[in-house]
């Protein structure tokens, strides 16, 4: 019995280190990946983007400074959850850094518009079916390359395009789709609504 219970011992000893093993590997490839997606970039080089020219981040609203989700009622939208880092970004880094937020988004939102209030965005505009000339109106004199941008869909792909053949940067939500990933210059380790809009801010302002 003595025999029996050692040898039991022994092997629950053995399997809790291998489950402690497997879930410290899962955990590091988890890291190792985030770290990856952080860093990504395309194969422009530095000198490609110069951004000290950039004067305004552009942003999309849905699956970027939130998670994608709509709740609806009966009489519509219910809510909208947006990111305490993605707000001190916008509200108290920009600033300081003299880049002026502007949102364009294709849906319209009275939470939305609250939510501007509340973190001091003028730029706000809503209901956009084309949103490249929308940004090159309110960019008036001042060019693309002077646009850091960060969307998650293919609604954002054409104002992407734009802003990266002028020589601006294109940023992107972690879950974003292939094609946005695949043009992005940065890929945040966050999702939309969850601090992608900070890490891509942080990310700006540290190559500046």
């Amino acid at each position: 019995n003595s025999v029996k219970k050692s040898l039991d011992s022994d092997f629950f000893t053995r399997l809790f280190v291998s489950e402690r093993k497997q879930i410290a590997l899962m955990a590091d490839e988890k890291s190792h990946t985030r770290v990856s997606r952080r860093l990504f970039a395309t194969s422009r080089s530095e000198m490609e983007i110069n951004m000290r020219k950039i004067k305004y981040l552009v942003m999309d609203v849905d699956g970027t400074l939130t998670d994608g989700k709509i709740y609806m009622g009966n009489d519509g939208e219910l809510c909208k959850a947006f990111n305490a880092k993605d707000g001190y970004g916008i509200h108290e880094i920009l600033p300081q850094e003299e880049i002026i937020p502007i949102i364009i988004t294709g849906r319209t939102s009275k939470i939305l518009e609250l939510r501007c209030k509340e973190l001091g965005v003028a730029e706000v505009h809503q209901g956009i079916r084309n949103k490249v000339q929308k940004l090159k109106e309110i960019l008036n004199e001042d060019g693309l390359e002077n646009v850091a941008y960060i969307g998650d869909d293919c609604n954002d792909l054409s104002c992407m395009r734009s802003v990266k053949e002028a020589g601006g940067v294109v940023g992107c939500p972690g879950d974003a789709v292939k094609k946005v990933v695949d043009i992005s210059d940065f890929v945040s380790s966050r999702t939309g609504g969850d601090g992608a809009v900070r890490e891509f801010i942080d990310w700006v302002v540290e190559n500046k």
